[in-house]
């Protein structure tokens, strides 16, 4: 694998753990608050510095003594099913816990990656009600029961977990943050996350017909 981008040392991305974190290139939702928008095309973007998985792994292994785990972020990992089993299996050989954050459109690369217990914590976006997703993810074809399936499966795992959802008002109503409130599995912890507007995938997207 190839990784967009690496930040050696954070204390607030994985929940009592010291880590690491690892940025996957490309996402396949469109959400306009998106506050990494460099990382949603495929392709990076010109002058986009990559990061060589061999260079990744020796770098995080000269850093066992300092950090404990590493976050494995994006973009959406989950898009690089065919390479991301084989580098969580290298960050196990070092010892490492594994977070993984996604989208949760991809539920049979979850399964995957549970069944080989290669994931500690998974922290996975929950943004909309499921009646609204499509438009408010910019998709206009969007699989809603693999969402939901991606939501039994984490709840389900026995694998620490979070479910987060941003609040962006006015783009999301209190009816629809109580619709997202009924969409989290009883006993799975739910965190809200602040909107950051300087920097998002489309900035004037507050002014449009989005809101309904």
């Amino acid at each position: 694998m190839t990784f967009a981008g690496f930040v050696p040392l954070s204390l607030c991305d994985y929940p009592g753990c010291v880590a690491s974190v690892l940025f996957t290139q490309g996402c396949n939702f469109r959400c306009p608050w998106c506050h990494n928008p460099h990382l949603v095309p495929t392709t990076p973007p010109d002058g986009a510095v990559a990061h060589d998985e061999d260079a990744v792994v020796d770098m995080l292994a000269s850093r066992r003594t300092r950090v404990e785990g590493v976050v494995v972020t994006g973009g959406e990992p989950t898009l690089h099913a065919a390479e991301l089993p084989a580098f969580l299996r290298r960050l196990r050989a070092l010892g490492l816990r594994i977070k993984l954050d996604t989208n949760g459109a991809r539920p049979a690369v979850l399964r995957a990656l549970f069944d080989e217990c290669l994931l500690d914590y998974v922290a996975m976006d929950v943004k909309a009600p499921w009646a609204r997703y499509a438009t408010l993810t910019g998709m206009p074809v969007c699989d809603v029961a693999a969402l939901q399936d991606s939501v039994t499966l984490i709840a389900g795992s026995g694998v620490a977990h979070q479910f987060r959802t941003t609040r962006v008002d006015p783009l999301l109503s209190e009816s629809d943050y109580e619709a997202i409130r009924q969409q989290i599995p009883n006993g799975s912890p739910h965190v809200w996350q602040t909107f950051r507007p300087d920097v998002c995938l489309a900035p004037g997207f507050l002014s449009t017909d989005l809101h309904r």
